[in-house]
């Protein structure tokens, strides 16, 4: 029997949970081959049975995967489940996410972009499957946060990531003064995310709130034939506001020199 098409074998029947990481920019515009290796490719192109976070760019990951390693089980017998938006899971609708490899199938969890669990939903299915015994295999592809973190120069012995910043501007203010804080006294990159088109506004509060030496780190579209990452101080970033292409997904990082 072909292994997607039925049960693992070996003594024990249940499938793995396996994590698929995904190209960071849009796979239209970035070859597979070039950000994921030849074993993620093929163990992706082994399942019939995913956990996504979006139905759609899942769709066309599949059929990107499938022109440069074909996919054991057509596109359209995919079997996708998406992941509830704007909600906790809990331990039950993790649990019946987990069903396929419950039964004996392999189960892939993929997220829009980037590697799942960082900086992405899934992590509560992650946990359930530990509960309940299941193995858990990372594969090998990119993530946003340690591509930024290796890129931009800053402390890579000690960093934190924090998610996304308050929206509210004063709210804001004060979340970044107190991360610039925190870097000084730890000599710790502090990392965050916005959403895209809050990107502008984002640099402009690192450049203006931040003291003129702090460094800040920016990693946008990452992956991308037009990606980059670049590093300068606060106040540097004054005068080169304009340089962030609006609505890219982009990654900021900050490193405070002690007081």
């Amino acid at each position: 029997m072909d292994p997607s098409d039925g049960p693992t074998s070996g003594s024990d029947k249940r499938g793995r949970l396996l994590l698929v990481p995904t190209p960071l920019a849009d796979v239209e515009a970035t070859p597979l081959a070039q950000v994921l290796p030849l074993g993620t490719l093929q163990a992706a192109a082994g399942l019939r049975h995913w956990i996504v976070e979006n139905a759609k760019t899942a769709r066309g990951f599949l059929g990107a995967l499938n022109a440069v390693c074909p996919l054991q089980v057509p596109l359209q017998q995919q079997q996708l489940t998406v992941l509830p938006k704007h909600q906790q899971l809990d331990a039950d609708a993790a649990r019946s996410l987990l069903a396929p490899a419950l039964q004996g199938f392999d189960l892939g969890l993929v997220s829009e972009a980037g590697a799942p669990c960082v900086a992405d939903p899934g992590a509560a299915v992650v946990a359930q499957a530990h509960e309940l015994g299941l193995r858990v295999l990372p594969l090998v592809g990119p993530s946003s946060l340690l591509l930024a973190l290796m890129a931009g120069g800053l402390d890579g012995q000690c960093f934190a990531f924090h998610g996304y910043l308050p929206m509210a501007e004063e709210a804001r203010r004060k979340a970044l003064q107190a991360l610039e804080r925190d870097s000084a006294q730890r000599r710790q990159t502090q990392m965050f995310i916005e959403t895209p088109y809050r990107n502008a506004a984002l640099l402009h509060a690192l450049a203006h709130v931040l003291r003129p030496d702090t460094r800040v780190s920016v990693a946008c579209d990452l992956t991308a034939p037009q990606g980059f990452v670049r590093t300068r101080s606060a106040a540097q970033w004054r005068t080169e506001l304009d340089r962030l292409p609006p609505r890219a997904p982009t990654m900021f990082s900050l490193l405070a020199m002690p007081a």
